[in-house]
């Protein structure tokens, strides 16, 4: 067999990829077996593979593979988003490109475009998680508007409606001008930056004096209703029963108080400006004052304005303020520092607006996913989360539901013609629904109207742990009952509001039981400039350029060497490489095996036969901590056991104490124990190099058709000698002091050399006398009493090494050598002396710059003390 130089990913990793999905060794049905479940958390269906997809997919495949080869029934469900906003945002930029405008078409046109457009871009980035390895039951391909999903979605948000949990109110909401919808306070990025604060002079009304506000937004004076004082603030006592007349408008406003204003922020003084702000909203409410809603759904000021109709929020800002200064209305403007939400999809600033919103009531639904991840019911990795989640959960507002889009799942409630409205799960429903409620049997279905607001996004992915198994529409099914509730959660923590805990929400309100056991949260991918990795930076390399040039294997090695729970993967190409240099690694040391003569006349010698002992041993104490890592999820810290078992003890040390002599054959036993090692090597890597282990596995021993790594057993652990272990920590120490020596001294390896050993407590065994004689290339290995002289030495524990080194070196030569280092020595000492004994220097100078030269003069002590005994020995 012709093993190439050379391993090549990239025929390796198709070849592979396709016997996995041709045998369907992905694809599970419910059995006898112990399930273990993981749901994807679904990416946006037009999107592409990034840096975070790749580490999140990587984690979530070690986990799948780990558990299919202990023997459980695994189950990778993958799937897609519709991502409202983000997809309909593309579909009207397409449509705007093409001279259509969205308003100019009606739903359904709108949305014929958007599936075409789906269809077109849509599980672009499945196809891209299969060129990573992921083991992903791919028949079970879940979309969130796919049949299933949808009629699970709408099933929910009417059995919530019927239970009351659902309703619609005008509610100050966060505003996205550029998507044209509502958002949830988990969908606003706060973001600081640099503002100006107006301060403001509004006239007393029948006075000639002013009271100044400060406000960072003066475009929103339009729409003031009042000004409010502290009622404890004694500065303005004078102002109490009078109004203010509104800069550039002269809208007559009261003079309010209430003690929520900060006497301490601005001047004390507050404009209130109900439609566009929260805290004013509430004031307003409680004060009766009348709401001037100012702003278009676009961000253009609207005829309530009264000024600056249809220009854009931001321009009248930059008009606004010089006409405020003409009028003399500008008191001072400072530089100020402030937090502004941004939409986290669109990138603008909301708008607080009010608005006619569905919500859905929070307070008693958060209760059992709050109790069971802080009674750890439900585990997080790392815990630092759960004070996160607590404070949220604890905190929570109704969550606002409806989004003024097209592309979703449009809303199941059905208005009347006297507004009154049903919900129901079909329109045929809603018309008996309607007819019963009205009385009026002669109802028709075109006298209805349904809400034109699609749901949230996240209202169809909260219920994706059960909504994939069908749980929603049958909640007895024999799926849902065999994969739910599934085993690992693998996520980035900024969704642990967006998505961890509505789908634990979800999971108590529709299975009283939780979703996941685990969740282990990954860390975010950024660069090393700590700058999250993005298109609009520039900083993310594209995730298939890094697997055609490092193969997958290099880059799922390289990504999850430097990856925490929860702690931030700062990448760099050394990383990849890193991980292909490993593959490398794995390649040379199966071409050394294979391309070994075997004899089966030969006997196995001591050394093979303690060197195969050890490892044995050694396997099972890394099987055993492979465990323990793993069922604590520290995976970063299981892939690096693996990595430098393989390096450092399998390739560094096994292979390095079995190979047979230069041009000769090795023993029969020892190979087939060498390539059973291997074997059982490539098991324990095969989670985290699925592709370079498979071609490895199958190239080592006789297979047939249907046979794979990825659906054998792992090692299990059993008991090891840790004494022995121990024993042969020593035996590594004593031929790397062995190396050492020969590298001072210029020994080459193929010059045997003599060693003696004088045996303390610790540190030397004989048992393995063999071991260091092949290693360290031995001529003799003598047992001795006392001190060699004239002989080189190391030290393990308290036993004493020495290579006699008569043959080697030109005695006269080294004396001379060791008498000038020493002479040099001694002068150094003096100049340091000489220094310390000058009592100016050591009383001026800085303690660190004393204490330096203190520490010079112990080493030089110390060299001449050596290099005296060394000189003595020889003479």
């Amino acid at each position: 067999m012709e093993i190439p130089s050379k391993y090549n990913p990239v025929e390796v990793e198709d070849k592979w990829y396709k016997y996995w999905m041709d045998n369907k060794f992905f694809h599970s049905t419910p059995d006898e077996r112990e399930p273990y479940t993981i749901v994807i958390p679904p990416p946006n269906v037009t999107g592409v593979l990034h840096m975070g997809h790749m580490l999140n997919n990587t984690i979530q495949d070690i986990l799948v593979r780990r558990a299919r080869m202990t023997g459980k029934n695994a189950c990778w469900v993958p799937g897609t988003d519709h991502a409202s906003i983000a997809t309909e945002a593309k579909v009207v930029n397409k449509l705007n490109n093409e001279g259509i405008d969205k308003y100019d078409l009606s739903r359904d046109e709108f949305l014929k475009h958007a599936w075409d457009w789906t269809d077109k871009h849509g599980g672009i980035i499945l196809d891209q998680l299969k060129k990573l390895g992921a083991s992903c039951d791919w028949d079970r391909t879940a979309f969130t508007m796919d049949e299933t999903r949808s009629e699970s979605v709408i099933k929910v948000f009417v059995d919530l409606f019927n239970k009351g949990l659902v309703y619609r109110g005008v509610r100050m909401v966060n505003w996205d001008p550029s998507a044209k919808t509502a958002l949830s306070d988990e969908e606003v990025i706060h973001k600081e930056v640099q503002s100006k604060l107006y301060y403001l002079k509004y006239q007393i009304e029948g006075e000639d004096e002013f009271v100044t506000i400060a406000t960072t937004r003066p475009e929103t004076i339009l729409g003031d209703t009042a000004v409010c004082i502290n009622p404890a603030d004694e500065r303005f006592a004078h102002l109490k029963g009078k109004r203010v007349l509104v800069p550039l408008i002269n809208r007559s406003v009261p003079i309010i108080e209430d003690d929520y204003v900060d006497m301490e922020f601005g001047t004390g003084c507050l404009k209130i400006t109900p439609a566009h702000d929260i805290n004013d909203y509430e004031i307003g409410m409680k004060h009766n004052l009348p709401s001037i809603d100012i702003f278009n759904d676009n961000g253009t000021l609207s005829e309530k304005a009264g000024l600056y109709i249809g220009e854009d929020r931001f321009d009248v800002r930059d008009k606004i303020v010089p006409e405020l200064q003409k009028a003399g209305n500008v008191a001072k403007i400072e530089d100020y520092t402030n937090k502004v939400g941004f939409s986290e999809r669109t990138d603008v600033i909301i708008e607080p607006k009010l608005s006619a919103q569905w919500f859905l009531k929070m307070e008693e639904l958060v209760k059992p996913a709050l109790e069971n991840v802080m009674n750890d019911n439900i585990q997080f990795h790392p815990p630092k989360f759960k004070n996160t989640y607590k404070h949220w959960m604890g905190n929570i507002k109704d969550w606002c539901i409806s989004r003024q889009l097209w592309w979703g799942h449009q809303i199941p409630v059905y208005y009347l013609p006297d507004g009154t409205f049903v919900s129901a799960e079909t329109a045929e429903q809603a018309l008996e629904m309607a007819k019963e409620k009205s009385g009026n049997a002669d109802l028709t279905a075109a006298d209805l109207t349904q809400d034109e607001d699609a749901l949230d996004t996240w209202f169809s992915s909260w219920l994706w742990p059960i909504s994939v198994f069908d749980g929603i529409r049958e909640p007895d099914n024999e799926e849902v009952n065999y994969y739910y509730p599934s085993s690992d959660l693998v996520t980035a923590p900024d969704i642990i509001f967006f998505w961890v805990a509505r789908m634990i929400i979800s999971g108590y309100e529709y299975r009283d039981e939780f979703p996941f056991k685990n969740v282990y949260f990954t860390g975010m991918v950024r660069d090393e400039q700590r700058r999250k990795m993005s298109k609009s930076l520039g900083n993310s390399p594209d995730p298939l350029d890094l697997i055609t040039k490092y193969g997958a294997d290099g880059v799922r090695v390289g990504m999850l060497l430097c990856s925490p729970a929860g702690g931030d993967l700062l990448y760099d190409d050394g990383m990849p490489q890193q991980g292909a240099g490993f593959s490398t690694k794995i390649w040379n040391a199966f071409r050394l095996v294979k391309n070994w003569e075997v004899s089966s006349e030969i006997e196995q010698p001591e050394h093979s036969k303690l060197a195969i002992e050890w490892f044995k041993n050694k396997l099972g104490e890394v099987v055993e901590t492979l465990d323990s890592q793993f069922d604590q999820f520290r995976i970063s810290e299981a892939l690096m056991t693996v990595y430098t078992t393989v390096r450092d003890e399998f390739s560094g040390w096994l292979l390095e104490m079995v190979k047979p002599p230069y041009q000769k054959p090795i023993d029969a036993q020892t190979y087939n124990d060498v390539v059973d090692l291997f074997d059982q090597m490539l098991r324990l890597m095969h989670p985290f190099t699925p592709f370079i282990t498979e071609e490895i596995w199958q190239l080592l021993g006789e297979r047939k058709e249907g046979e794979s790594i990825m659906i054998s057993q792992l090692p299990k652990a059993e008991k090891y000698d840790s004494e022995l272990l121990g024993t042969f920590e020593d035996v590594k120490e004593a031929v790397s002091g062995i190396r050492k020596i020969r590298k001072e001294k210029n020994i080459a390896f193929k010059d045997s050399i003599e060693l003696a050993a004088q045996k303390g407590d610790k540190g030397f065994d004989t048992a393995f006398n063999s071991i260091l004689i092949k290693l360290g290339n031995l001529s003799e290995l003598n047992l001795v009493e006392e001190e060699v002289k004239g002989a080189a030495s190391f030290r393990v524990k308290s036993s004493n090494f020495y290579i006699p080194l008569d043959s080697f070196i030109d005695v006269e030569e080294e004396l001379k050598k060791l008498e000038e280092e020493l002479k040099y020595t001694k002068g150094f000492l003096f100049s340091v002396m000489k220094k310390l004994g000058n009592e100016r220097f050591v009383s001026s100078a800085p303690e660190a710059v004393v204490n330096k030269e203190k520490e010079k003069q112990a080493d030089a002590e110390s060299k001449i003390k050596v290099l005296e005994e060394r000189i003595a020995s020889m003479i």
